[in-house]
């Protein structure tokens, strides 16, 4: 279905920023369009076949210049929560992930797998690894941590010990070390939305008192490692990009940071240890992040870190992403593409994830740069059950 609020010309509608060319280390990006990680569960006994290569391969041909997959599960046995989502470990997923790669290669495309561990977020029991446990950074008790959208976060586990932090920071970056040989330009960490390494860095969920807990910048220790022994695994050049978020799925008003000055705290060690860009996960793009100042998350993190960033949440759209799952017609708010052109042109970010509306419309970058507004398909929730 086509449709929008508002509907205008290009030449209204400044777009060439978003056109030009951008490069992550070794990566070159003919665009600053990315498309986002968005969870699919299309790959029965985690293996994406041929429909996950052609979901992705539409979306290179529909002009997005960076591709990063769906999160996918990491080859620990607490990584995963569902078995309909992709593995990226084991012969079949590997197999499956190269003819992705292949694919997307073929239109020119360039692509980034997204390596995933729910940690304490994790369904029992697994399909894929019945022996698994929830694994986090510290002991929350039955009651734990709700909010949000009322996903709980209460696992009454005992905390990691070092053997098995080491155990998750391996399997983090023999995935990465696995991306590099398949092809992949490069990896994203889903450092995000209450997932494991968020709960390293999130203060309400981790109180050790150990190196890996204490201010802000030893909750980032668990975060660091993983980076640097994906750095020592694969190249000084191959793309390492960090996605995290204030926001948790199960609290959204969660804030890792609530100063500039903690936040600098928190992302430096990140950047130490070999970090490239930064994946700033908002749940509308447009929200400061810090009183008297209308920044964005990747607006605030580029200042501070001095890395490229990345912005994302609901563009192109009027709602968020929980919402649009109960509102019948998400609408198009095509104004929102002048105040996202402002903000990428003054250089507070680099790259612009869509999500949502690469759903949809898997040409929505050919379209947006031809200035054909009016012919960006609105997003249903009937969109998240098929690989269209």
């Amino acid at each position: 279905m086509t449709g929008a609020t508002e509907t205008r010309d290009a030449d209204e509608t400044s777009i060439a920023a978003l056109f030009t060319p951008f490069r992550i280390a070794s990566a070159a990006l003919a665009n600053r369009v990315v498309m986002a990680p968005m969870t699919r569960s299309h790959s029965p006994g985690g293996a994406p076949g041929p429909n996950v290569s052609a979901y992705y391969r539409r979306r290179a041909e529909g002009g997005v210049g960076l591709i990063i997959t769906e999160g996918t599960w990491i080859g620990h046995p607490g990584a995963t929560n569902d078995a309909n989502v992709p593995d990226f470990h084991g012969e079949a997923p590997l197999a499956g992930w190269r003819g992705v790669v292949e694919a997307v290669h073929e239109a020119g495309g360039v692509i980034m797998p997204q390596l995933w561990h729910v940690g304490l977020i994790r369904k029992q029991p697994s399909l894929a690894f019945p022996e698994g446990e929830p694994a986090g950074p510290h002991q929350l008790g039955p009651s734990g941590v709700t909010g949000g959208h009322g996903w709980p976060l209460a696992v009454d586990r005992e905390p990691m010990t070092q053997a098995d932090i080491d155990a998750v920071i391996e399997a983090f970056a023999k995935g990465a070390e696995d991306a590099r040989a398949l092809g992949f330009d490069g990896v994203e960490l889903h450092g995000a939305h209450g997932y494991i390494i968020d709960q390293f860095l999130w203060g309400e969920t981790n109180r050790r008192t150990d190196r890996y807990g204490g201010g802000h910048a030893e909750r980032a220790t668990f975060a660091a490692e993983i980076v640097a022994e994906i750095r020592r695994r694969t190249a000084p050049d191959f793309p390492i990009l960090f996605r995290y978020s204030q926001w948790k799925s199960h609290d959204y008003d969660a804030r890792l940071a609530d100063t500039p000055r903690e936040l600098e705290a928190l992302l430096a060690p990140l950047v130490d240890a070999g970090v490239d860009l930064f994946d700033c996960s908002q749940r509308r793009f447009w929200e400061p992040t810090f009183p008297d100042s209308d920044l964005n998350l990747a607006g605030w993190t580029k200042k501070l870190t001095g890395k490229p960033t990345m912005t994302v949440g609901s563009v192109s759209l009027d709602v968020d992403f929980m919402t649009s799952l109960f509102v019948a017609g998400t609408r198009l708010n095509i104004a929102s593409l002048d105040q996202l052109m402002r903000m990428l042109e003054r250089g507070d970010f680099d790259l612009v994830a869509v999500g949502r509306a690469l759903l949809s419309d898997p040409r929505w970058a050919e379209k947006v740069r031809a200035g054909r507004l009016q012919d960006l398909e609105t997003f249903t929730p009937h969109a998240l059950k098929t690989l269209f």
